[in-house]
Parts: C-alpha cells; sequence; structure tokens
C-alpha cells in the first residue's frame, strides 16, 4: 500500500509532507527519483518522473494489482488515476478527464499511452469483436498519429508538436464504443520534415515509385528540417505505422494516397527558382512531371500555379500576376506547409471517421459516458520563440488557471457538505496574463489580428510597436525599448511575457505571416481538380470561383484561442484527474536528478500550490490510519516525551515509566465508560427502530389501500385516470411511486393511441420524433398545432402561385420519381455572396430542393437528403434552421411569409426529417445551441439571433463572425 511504504522512499503522497515548503518538496522528489519511485501523488494528482529507461512498473501482472482498488491502496501509479477515472465513470455515470501536463520532453504522451493501454485491458471481459475492434482502433491511432505529428526538438527526441484531446465513450457496462479526437495547433515549421522522412523507411520499388532516393540530405525538407526517430534505414517503424493505418481501416487506395502526398512535400522542397529576365522559371523542371504525377494534376496547370498568381479585377476580369523569386519561393513553402497540416487533419478526420459511436440508442443502450485523455504540448523555452511557442504557453497559461479553479472547487464543494467555512488559499492567478493574450481589443491576439487586417504593408515591426504602445504598462510585458537596459533582447525584435513559468522572449519575425497563415487561391484549386480522391477532399474550399468574393478567413491566432476557449469549457463539465509529468534533467539520464531543473517544472506547475489545497481540504478520501498519522492530536505532555515504544533514557527512566503507567490507566478508564455509553445508547437505538418499523409498515399498508381505491375505475373514465390525484406515499414508496407512475403514464398513452385515425399516426409519430431530439431545450416548437407539412400547395399560405408550386413538384416527381413531399415552405436564406434572399425549400423524400418563387419555383439548388448529416436550431421562437452537409457547404434558412406569421414551423421540420430519417435507418444529429456554428464553402462560421422591435419580417445581417438573424419582437 502507498502509505506503508517505508521511510527510505520518502512520502509517496507530497500532501504527508512536515511542512510544504520548496525544499523539503524537492528533497522528497530527489529521494524518490533516486529510489526508483517515479510516481508520487498529491492527493488524487499523480506526479510523473520521466525515468529516461524501461522499467518494470506495466504490464499484465501489475494492471491486475491495481485493477478496482482504490488510489491509497497500491503505490502511486497512472493506473491507480486510470482506474479512478474509470470507476467514477462507469460507477456513477460521470463524465471524467484525464489531464496530462508538463513540458516537452516530460513523458505526457507515454503517460497517455499507459493510460489508453490500461483502459483498454480492463474492458470487455467477454471478448466481443466490435468492442475489440474500437479498442484496437484507439490504440493504434497513437502510433499513427506521432508519425505524422511528431519532431525532434532540442529538448526531446520525439517531441509531440500537435495537441490532442481524445474522447472516449462507453456504454452502460463499461465498455469502450468508440470515440473522438481533436487536434490542436499542429506546428507546420518543424515536423513536415519527419512526415516527409518517414517514406525514406519503405521499399525500393516504392520508392522509385515515388521518384524518392533514400538518402535524407537529398531533400531541402529532410537536411534542413528537424528530424525524428523515423530514420531513413529504420524499415521497423514505417512497417509500424503502415501496420497500424490498415488496423484502423484506412483503405490501400488511401494508404498509396498518403504517400504520394508525403513525396509531394519532399519533392516540392527540391523545386528551385530562377530569374530570366522580368520573370521567373523553374531550374528543375522535370521534378514538375514528377509532382503533377503524384498529385494526379495537370503538368500545366501545377507549372503555371508555381510561377503565377491569378487576380480578379473588380469587373470580373481575371488576369496572371507573375511571382517574383522570393514570392514563388514563400508560395512553395506556403503550399509544402499547407499540404502536411490538411493531410494530418485529413487523418485525424477519417481516425475519428472509423471510431466515433454508432447505432448507439440511449433507450436500448442506456447512457452513453465519456472518459477524455488530454495529452498537450508543454510549456516551451528555447533559444529562439516564435508564434508556435507562444500559442503554445498561452495554452499552458490557460489550461494552469483552469486545474488549480477545479481542485479549488473540489475542496470548496466538499467544506460546503460539511458545513464548514472555507479559509481563502494565497495562490498565483495567472488570469491576468491568460487577458494579456486574449482579451478582446486589447490583448496581444487581438493587437495581431489588427496588425494583419489593415491594409498597406504591415511589418512585424509595426506590430511590435503596437504592443509596446498598448500594453507597456502591462506589469506581465516588455520588450527592449520599453526596457533599454535589458540587452538580452533585441530592438525591433524581441518581446518578452512574465509567464507564470518563467520569463519567455519572443521573437515577433514572422508574426504577421505565421497569423495570417496565406495561402494562394491557385493552389487550393489546383489540388481540388486532383483526380485523386484523398487530396480533393482535403480542399473542399477549392471549389470557389475566382471572381467569387469570399469573407476574409480567421486567423491562426483567433481560431486557436476560439478552440482553447471550448477545450476549457469542455474539460470543465468533466470530473477531472491530473497527470503531473516533470523532465529530471536535459542529458535524457535515468541518474541525474538537475535541481534547479526540476525546481522550474514543479514552479509553473503550481504544485506546491496543489498541496496545500489538498492540505486544506478533508481527509474523506483517505483511509483511518493514514487519516490517524495525519490528524491525531498529541497532548502536550507526549509531545515532549519520546515514542511509547522507543527505549526509554537510562537518566528518568522512573519518571518516564509513571508518565507511562499514569497515561495508560487514564486510557483504559476513558474506554471503559466510553463502553457503558455505548451499550445503553444500543438498548435504546434497539427500541426505536422495533417501533419505527411497525409503523412503517402500517404507513405501507395504508397507501397502497388508498393507492387501490382511487385508481381502481380509470379504465372506464373518459381520460383514463389522467386527474386523478395521487396519493403523498411514505419516504421509503417514492421511488416505487415514481416507478408507477411511469407505468400509469405508458398504460393512458397505450389506451389513447388505439384510438387514434390511422390517418394521424404519421403526424403524432414525426411529433414524437421532434419531442426526442429537442429534448425540452426549444421553447415552443409548434406541438398544439396541426402540422400541413406541404405549405407551398396550400391555397391559404400561398394563393397566387400554389398551382404553379404544384406544376414544379409534378416535374420533379415525374424526373427523380420520389414517393411522397415531406416539406414545404417560403423562406429567407443566405445566398453564397452572403447577401440575403427570398426563397423556398422543397423537401421530398430524396432530395432537399431550394426554388427561387419569382421564377416559377425554378430550382436552384438541389441537395441529397443523403448528403445532409444533420440539423441546428436554437432555443428560442426564431424560425432559424440550419442544414449541416458532408460537403462542408451548410444551408442557412428562416421559415418566412407564413399564415398564420406566428406559426412556429421549426419543430415541424425537425420531427418529420428525423421520423424519415428513423424510418431509413439513418442517424439525423439535431443540435439545439443559441450560437450556431457551420460551414460555407469549407469555411466556419456563427449564426447568432437577435430580436428588434423595428423590423416587419426577419432578415440576415453581417457579424464579425459569421452572421446575425434579425427577428421582429412580437
Amino acid at each position: 500500500m502507498a502509505e506503508q511504504e517505508s521511510l527510505e522512499f520518502g512520502k509517496a503522497d507530497f500532501v504527508l509532507l512536515d511542512e510544504v515548503t520548496m525544499e523539503h518538496f524537492m528533497e522528497n522528489l530527489k529521494l524518490r527519483f533516486e529510489m526508483g519511485r517515479i510516481y508520487t501523488y498529491i492527493g488524487e494528482v499523480v506526479v510523473s518522473m520521466n525515468p529516461y529507461k524501461q522499467t518494470q512498473l506495466y504490464g499484465k501482472d501489475v494492471i491486475e494489482q491495481y485493477q478496482g482498488r482504490e488510489l491509497y491502496e497500491r503505490p502511486p501509479h497512472l493506473y491507480a488515476v486510470a482506474d479512478a477515472a474509470y470507476k467514477a465513470m462507469k460507477r456513477r455515470a460521470k463524465d471524467t478527464c484525464i489531464v496530462i501536463s508538463g513540458e516537452s520532453g516530460a513523458g505526457k504522451t507515454e503517460a497517455s499511452k499507459y493510460i489508453m493501454q490500461y483502459i483498454a485491458a480492463i474492458t470487455n471481459p467477454s471478448q466481443r469483436e466490435e468492442v475489440e475492434r474500437v479498442k484496437n482502433v484507439l490504440l493504434k491511432s497513437n502510433c499513427v498519429l506521432e508519425a505524422f505529428g511528431n519532431a525532434k526538438t532540442n529538448r526531446n527526441d520525439n517531441s509531440s508538436r500537435f495537441g490532442k484531446y481524445m474522447d472516449i465513450n462507453f456504454d452502460f457496462k463499461g465498455d469502450p464504443t468508440g470515440g473522438h479526437i481533436n487536434n490542436y495547433l499542429l506546428e507546420k515549421v518543424r515536423p513536415w520534415a519527419p512526415s516527409g522522412a518517414l517514406l525514406l523507411g519503405t521499399s525500393d520499388a516504392q520508392l522509385a515509385s515515388l521518384h524518392l532516393c533514400r538518402d535524407p540530405a537529398a531533400y531541402r525538407f529532410t537536411s534542413e528540417g528537424a528530424s525524428n526517430n523515423l530514420l531513413a534505414s529504420d524499415q521497423s517503424n514505417f512497417k509500424d505505422v503502415a501496420g497500424a493505418m490498415k488496423v484502423i481501416g484506412f483503405s490501400l487506395e488511401e494508404i498509396d494516397s498518403v504517400y504520394k502526398i508525403l513525396a509531394t512535400i519532399l519533392h516540392l522542397g527540391n523545386v528551385s527558382f530562377v530569374a530570366e529576365g522580368d520573370a521567373v522559371a523553374i531550374e528543375n523542371r522535370e521534378l514538375v512531371s514528377q509532382l503533377a504525377e503524384l498529385t494526379s494534376t495537370q503538368p500545366e496547370s501545377l507549372l503555371r500555379t508555381l510561377l503565377y498568381r491569378a487576380v480578379a479585377t473588380g469587373s470580373g476580369e481575371v488576369i496572371e500576376k507573375g511571382h517574383s523569386a522570393k514570392e514563388a519561393n514563400y508560395a512553395r513553402d506556403a503550399c509544402a506547409k499547407a499540404i502536411y497540416e490538411r493531410l494530418f487533419c485529413w487523418i485525424v478526420g477519417r481516425i475519428n471517421t472509423v471510431i466515433e459511436v454508432k447505432n448507439y440508442d440511449a433507450r436500448l443502450h442506456g447512457k452513453n459516458t465519456v472518459i477524455a485523455v488530454l495529452d498537450i504540448y508543454g510549456f516551451e523555452i528555447f533559444d529562439s520563440n516564435s508564434f508556435e511557442q507562444f500559442c503554445i504557453n498561452y495554452c499552458n497559461e490557460k489550461l494552469q488557471q483552469l486545474f488549480i479553479e477545479l481542485i479549488l472547487r473540489q475542496e470548496q464543494e466538499e467544506y460546503q457538505r460539511e458545513g464548514i467555512e472555507w479559509q481563502h488559499i494565497e495562490y498565483f492567478n495567472n488570469q491576468i496574463i491568460v487577458d494579456l493574450v486574449e482579451q478582446p481589443h486589447k490583448g496581444i491576439i487581438s493587437i495581431l489580428d489588427e496588425a494583419c487586417l489593415t491594409g498597406g504593408q504591415v511589418t512585424d515591426t509595426m506590430f511590435l510597436e503596437s504592443m509596446n504602445t498598448k500594453l507597456g504598462k502591462h506589469p506581465h510585458y516588455t520588450s527592449r525599448k520599453l526596457c533599454a537596459t535589458d540587452k538580452s533582447m533585441e530592438f525591433g525584435r524581441d518581446f518578452r511575457i512574465k509567464h507564470y513559468a518563467g520569463n519567455v522572449t519572443y521573437s515577433v519575425e514572422g508574426f504577421i505571416d505565421k497569423n495570417k497563415d496565406t495561402l494562394f487561391q491557385d493552389f487550393k484549386r489546383l489540388m481540388y481538380n486532383s483526380t485523386d480522391p484523398v487530396l480533393r477532399d482535403m480542399w473542399p474550399e477549392g471549389e470557389v470561383s475566382i471572381t467569387e468574393v469570399t469573407k476574409r478567413p480567421l486567423t491562426a491566432a483567433t481560431l486557436f484561442k476560439n478552440s482553447m476557449v471550448a477545450l476549457v469549457e469542455n474539460l470543465a463539465s468533466k470530473e477531472p484527474y491530473y497527470v503531473r509529468c516533470i523532465k529530471p534533467n536535459d542529458q535524457k539520464s535515468p541518474l541525474l536528478f538537475d535541481a534547479e531543473r526540476c525546481r522550474h517544472q514543479v514552479e509553473y506547475l503550481g504544485l506546491l500550490e496543489n498541496v496545500r489545497v489538498r492540505r486544506a481540504g478533508f481527509a474523506y478520501r483517505q483511509p483511518y490510519d493514514r487519516f490517524l498519522l495525519r490528524y491525531l492530536p498529541r497532548p502536550p505532555l507526549l509531545a515532549s516525551l519520546p515514542p511509547l515504544l522507543a527505549q526509554p533514557p537510562v537518566l528518568g527512566a522512573g519518571r518516564w515509566g509513571l508518565a507511562s503507567r499514569a497515561v495508560t490507566g487514564s486510557v483504559c478508564l476513558s474506554q471503559a465508560w466510553r463502553g457503558a455509553l455505548a451499550r445503553r445508547r444500543c438498548r435504546y437505538l434497539r427500541a426505536i427502530y422495533t417501533i419505527m418499523g411497525h409503523y412503517k409498515r402500517h404507513k405501507v399498508k395504508t397507501y397502497l389501500l388508498e393507492l387501490v381505491r382511487r385508481f381502481q375505475g380509470v379504465r372506464s373514465m373518459a381520460d383514463y385516470g389522467k386527474g386523478v390525484e395521487w396519493p403523498d406515499p411514505p419516504a421509503v414508496l417514492a421511488q416505487f411511486q415514481e416507478n408507477s407512475k411511469l407505468l400509469f403514464r405508458r398504460w393512458r398513452a397505450r389506451q389513447i393511441v388505439k384510438n387514434i385515425p390511422p390517418s394521424d399516426m404519421g403526424q403524432i409519430q414525426a411529433k414524437v420524433a421532434a419531442m426526442e431530439v429537442l429534448q425540452g431545450l426549444r421553447k415552443d416548437w409548434g406541438c398544439q398545432r396541426n402540422w400541413g407539412r406541404d405549405y407551398l400547395s396550400s391555397v391559404v399560405e400561398n394563393p397566387v402561385m400554389a398551382a404553379q408550386f404544384a406544376r414544379r413538384v409534378q416535374a420533379l416527381r415525374d424526373k427523380v420519381h420520389f414517393s411522397s413531399v415531406l416539406f414545404s415552405c417560403h423562406v429567407r436564406k443566405i445566398n453564397r455572396f452572403n447577401k440575403s434572399r427570398d426563397r423556398a425549400i422543397l423537401v421530398t423524400d430524396q432530395h432537399l430542393y431550394k426554388l427561387e418563387p419569382r421564377k416559377q419555383y425554378k430550382v436552384m439548388r438541389t441537395l441529397p437528403l443523403s448528403m445532409v448529416t444533420g440539423v441546428s436550431v436554437t432555443s428560442c421562437q426564431d424560425q432559424l434552421v440550419v442544414f449541416h452537409t458532408r460537403n462542408h457547404d451548410d444551408l442557412v434558412i428562416c421559415f418566412h411569409k407564413m399564415q398564420p406569421e406566428e406559426d412556429n414551423r421549426v419543430g415541424e421540420l425537425v420531427g418529420v426529417l428525423v421520423d424519415h430519417f428513423k424510418t431509413t435507418k439513418r442517424e439525423l444529429q439535431v443540435r439545439v445551441s443559441d450560437c450556431i456554428q457551420l460551414s460555407l464553402r469549407g469555411r466556419k462560421r456563427l449564426v447568432a439571433v437577435e430580436m428588434r422591435h423595428e423590423l416587419a419580417f426577419p432578415d440576415f445581417g453581417k457579424s464579425r463572425d459569421g452572421f446575425v438573424l434579425y427577428c421582429p419582437r412580437r
């Protein structure tokens, strides 16, 4: 047991330190590391030291020792925290998360692997095939994502250059049913090289088909970039990754496309440009044909894209502008990095399609619960820190703030349950630094976005000057201009943030370009027109015409900030468990404990604050002897005496014996008296419980007789007993009455349904479907009125053009041969130019049509229902509906020109679609949110709703993040 580890290994829980000081903490940490104890608790937090060697701490035998045990029953271990999270999820049906934090090289990714392996090992004892498949895919996904997203840095040979958040879904039995992976801010500068070098481990024949040689030095992106452990000679790693991709479910064609895309990245790095007068040409033209073959594009189109940029004038004319040598080199590198990033995101998406929960019905399978594992980049300080390190360190600030708040909240809630006043605990509040980065209009990200949106030639130096002006008085920001004597920073280049983890100096060089993340539209159109389906799928926005006006996309920093806000909200909704990883030295030695290096990590991980918060809390999680060790009060006499079991000193031995006998006699007397009191209390309690038992039986019998009397004639009542009042049950039968009410309501429903005409059953089924998916989240969804569905065929709603609409429907029926019209209505919508227009929609059992009423309901757009993946609505009375599609080109509408005007048809459309999808054994996701996220031609947008008194009818307008639906306030 953890509490029984001998003193030679130090304290297995930092909460039990004699004094909470940095010196005592470091002394205990060093002792345990040197004795091979790499795990130590802080209450329920696991502190993990990277051992830099293979250990015997894992495997089937060790897993069995921790399975089903409480945290304190075994020595500290990752398995213990994984088992605690699994038990909380399974026993209390709670969503849990395991947050793994620490700097690069501290062992976070390895910790996440062991946690995944433990969860996989303890689930599915029946060895069901589908559960085993899900587990294998979840485990193999680590191998693939590491191969494409890790790189060598000066601190870690295999550093994760992306953040990973994985949800593992479980059914009510505790078996994994699927999962979902979110990736955050892939660093494109470093890992594009190793992902390409991965190919160099393949066979000679395959290398030849990709026009590659085995020498990494032959390629600029592998010789200049960082490399990782996937070396050219290491064919086993290549085979592991290829095998993992097959297990996950990648088809042979998809794997072949991935290899070609990686080869494309390598070849692009070797494309060089030479000046020919005022023009630019490609020096090694043979690469163009090889790249065209690998990307399945036309050589002429590829060559033109590398040398020219197509620009649309205000009149709609398209002209080609030749690149300068600098522009061509920039465009080439931007394209290679974009291909790498798109490929990585495509791989994550492809894994998600395999592991997502399928055909899960909570009514049949029970509640679906989640264990989340967060493995995200650690705090980084390099010799040169750029935009990527700025984002990564901001992420750590935000998460550190969340962790402390969650631990404090957990302890405060326990104090409130016990009715004890909470004592404030001092700790460093990261919010001031988080605000410095993300505060609207004032933070660094807002200043950076403002610089990127400013017209003209804005430089990184101008961005730095803007920060100096607006943030010059902030206590956590400085630069060389603000501190002229600090020669560790360069004028016009560097700024410094005083992070919770220490001061970090950032170079602004490249901040503007990296935040804009500019890639010429020509490359997107080129890749979209590829005949390779994988490559084409990666570039959906390439479908947009060059003459089409598009909104400026969100910057890289804003996208990352938004994803961090969403991540923090997600984590805050779950019961958290923590693993804090520490790197003992930079030499990767299993023997060296660098005290200063470790002290720095202890400080920025906030471990002393963790200890103080846990010590301030209760020991309700601890076994009795551990509780006694911590909280036993010692009388003044005993406090000055040696322990009872120690050998008494020679001098004063008589006094020591007298004191010992006196204490022993007092203890015996008090114990005898306590025993007498306890026996008397026991007799009283027995008498009380006898009386209580007889009284409870009387109450139960009276209640049941009254229940029978009230409900014996409900079958002959007109309302089948709806108005019968239930008697108040005794406390012991409270749950029994709730179950009885449920059974009674089902019986009433069955009696009522038997009397419903068959012609009304379709409407009833649609209303039930809408009620189930809306789950009471929408206040008014039209359940009280009759549902007309095909409103445009009604002369009441459409008196002038009902006949024209009917002819259009018949023409479509003759052409497509659909069975039925599910819904039709006039709508207000947003067109591809972000303008508001009046249209009509027609939903059949096969397609969704967008129609033009002014042109005899001409079909403007046809969308197969098989392409519709979900529907989003709001919780208010507005008539906004968003159709989500597989090709990320969603349809945004608002019902319009209804008769009567106050009709609420959102629930009707949702119910009709959900009911239809059920009959065709497909799933339609329905979301209720007052700020709806959508995609228009691959671009992320938000649409919200505002009520206004002065409006006569609803209309759409633009907002900073997308659109606003302005609705009349009735």
